[in-house]
């Protein structure tokens, strides 16, 4: 298994005491430790059924999206995670002869080793990046590890856990002519009460700093962001209802009674701010739009404009 690593164990857990001691966790924290995996993938496992079908369509396009790659196909993931998507890719184009090369880039180290694993388990040559996808230098650097033409995947609503309108642009400045992109986005539905697995997800990273439920009460918030219309982000914190200390990174790290901690946000879309985003913002060019059959989810394959 190889993995190259552009972020270190002990940059991420000098990054999370930091943020704590900032009140303000990033997503990258979210899927690190076990608990917070753990988590992850009970949640996953609702969006992973809800994207099963479209997910499916692509992968038996995947030969004739890349028709014009000569030889190996590069498949490079950003927010690969365990890469559950990424191998029905991998499996068509092998059933249909074609030779893959797959480049999951992920923050989290376990992650990246069951994505690994996976696409070796059905054959496919794997080279893991443990790299910040919220970085732009880490971007340009996966992208970087295969000349165009490839074929890029962000999939899981990947880019509502970031600011979407900077960070399309990033994404955007990785894709070269000869390109693909398919990426996804989480369409909004008005407010959504959050399940009982979305909390233990977005509590997780805090667990793992030694604070438990009746330490104080998360709250969650949908509300539009004006920059863009049909842009809406869900804001997520914790408010501690007595002190508390943190423990992170080496670090123990007071919270007092009242103070907020700042948890990872989403953004969700509607069809056409996403089409916006892509389109005006990224300077893409849409070939092909896929709704999920819950209506959940919109699935969109780019070209560079």
């Amino acid at each position: 298994m190889n993995i190259e690593v552009l972020l270190t164990e002990t940059e991420i857990a000098e990054e999370l005491a930091e943020s704590l001691e900032a009140r303000d966790l990033p997503e990258k924290f979210f899927y690190w430790t076990p608990l917070s995996i753990q988590s992850w993938k009970a949640l996953s496992s609702r969006s992973e059924e809800a994207l099963r079908e479209t997910w499916e369509g692509l992968a038996a396009k995947a030969p004739s999206l890349t028709q014009a790659f000569p030889g190996i196909v590069p498949v490079i993931s950003f927010g690969a995670g365990e890469g559950l998507k990424d191998r029905e890719v991998l499996k068509a184009l092998k059933a249909a002869g074609r030779e893959a090369k797959y480049f999951p880039v992920d923050a989290s180290q376990a992650l990246l080793e069951m994505a690994c694993a996976g696409a070796e388990d059905d054959d496919c040559d794997a080279h893991g990046i443990k790299a910040d996808i919220s970085s732009p230098m880490h971007l340009l650097l996966a992208a970087d590890v295969s000349e165009a033409p490839r074929l890029f995947l962000m999939v899981g609503n990947t880019l509502g856990g970031f600011d979407p309108l900077d960070q399309i642009k990033h994404i955007a400045e990785c894709v070269h002519k000869g390109d693909i992109l398919i990426l996804d986005a989480n369409i909004h539905a008005g407010a959504i009460e959050p399940s009982e697995e979305q909390k233990r997800f977005v509590f997780a990273p805090l667990a793992d700093a030694g604070v438990v439920p009746d330490d104080g009460a998360l709250e969650f918030m949908t509300k539009p962001d004006d920059r863009l219309d049909g842009l809406h982000i869900v804001t997520r914190r914790f408010q501690a209802a007595r002190d508390l200390t943190l423990r992170a990174g080496g670090r123990e790290i007071p919270l007092a009674r009242g103070e907020r901690i700042l948890l990872n946000f989403r953004y969700l879309f509607t069809k056409e701010a996403f089409r916006w985003l892509l389109t005006e913002q990224g300077g893409l060019r849409i070939i092909a739009e896929l709704p999920s059959g819950d209506g959940r989810f919109v699935t969109a394959v780019c070209i560079k404009g």
